[in-house]
């Protein structure tokens, strides 16, 4: 799964409270679709540079599990056009913008998080061009990745098929080196990295195998490299994405040995609570997630657990 991250917003003062997602009546939202992606990817990503959607990697389930393919979305014309692919081919990767550059970080090469990589690419829009920079200090898949303060950071993910890390590594790109940061409280993967003024959110995850969810909510300060706790997600759940989206940290989607998870569940940040958004159409997981302005983009993925049903659709997200 994969996460958007590397979206700011003003700084929010938080008050001291801890809550849960409201019960309502009628969940808010609406769903429409768009153009549909070329062919249908499972553990896939997706970022936003100048108000283009960037859908790279993942797997053509039962297919290839290293696919490089990088198709770009303009919404203005509701139309995708393949664009340079991957140097090489990942699946389970972690992605941000930061400075009109996306920014791949790790990934899987094959099925059932094997061949587990430490490679990070950066991708230049404007010149439809790639390049390999510093890899990870150690290979990992299914990495949260977000930017705050003109930094990458990478956290957690897993080193293969069953042991999840705490790692969390910062990348500089005036320097082209990475350091060590905090690593997080408890390691997990396959969990969404959100950024939020001057901190990151990071939602939700896996302790390890897909029936072990996390709801944990944490919020990390770069300025002083800690952590604090936050109301954890209603559902927990692992598989998932999220994003910043009408001043929400919205967190779709997500699968377990058992299904493929509808919920869509949004934390108001001027409230400090969970709400019930109106949830998916069907399960999904392993989904790009991109937030433009009043529309949230919910593209391709699978529909049920593991890389089954998978799905070349495009849903749109509106509140009312």
């Amino acid at each position: 799964m994969k996460v958007l991250a590397g979206l700011a917003c003003a700084a929010i003062a938080f008050p001291l409270l801890v809550a849960h997602a409201q019960p309502q009546a009628s969940a808010p939202g609406v769903y429409t679709t768009r153009a549909a992606l070329p062919a249908a990817r499972n553990e896939t990503t997706a970022a936003v540079v100048n108000g283009k959607i960037y859908v790279i990697g993942g797997n053509f389930p039962s297919k290839k599990y290293d696919v490089a393919v990088n198709e770009e979305y303009d919404p203005a014309a509701n139309a995708w056009r393949a664009r340079a692919p991957m140097p090489s081919g990942l699946n389970h990767i972690g992605s941000a913008a930061l400075n009109g550059k996306i920014y791949i970080v790790g990934g899987f090469t094959s099925n059932g998080h094997k061949g587990v990589q430490d490679k990070v690419f950066e991708y230049d829009p404007a010149a439809d061009a790639w390049k390999t920079i510093a890899p990870l200090s150690s290979p990992r898949g299914s990495v949260a990745a977000a930017v705050v303060g003109g930094k990458l950071h990478a956290f957690g993910g897993r080193n293969d098929k069953d042991k999840v890390v705490a790692d969390h590594e910062i990348y500089d790109p005036t320097s082209g080196k990475w350091t060590a940061g905090k690593p997080l409280p408890r390691g997990r993967d396959h969990m969404a990295a959100v950024t939020v003024g001057d901190k990151i959110h990071i939602v939700g995850g896996r302790y390890g195998a897909n029936s072990d969810k996390s709801d944990l909510h944490e919020i990390y300060d770069p300025a002083t490299d800690t952590y604090t706790s936050a109301p954890p997600v209603p559902t927990a759940r692992g598989g998932g994405a999220g994003t910043l989206f009408q001043g929400m940290i919205v967190f779709l989607g997500g699968e377990d040995d058992d299904r493929g998870y509808n919920e869509n569940e949004g934390f108001v940040l001027k409230d400090y609570r969970w709400m019930t958004l109106k949830p998916m159409p069907t399960g999904r997981h392993g989904f790009g997630l991109a937030a433009l302005g009043s529309d949230l983009y919910i593209i391709s993925g699978a529909r049920s657990r593991g890389a089954q049903q998978p799905t070349d659709e495009t849903l749109v997200f509106r509140m009312p």
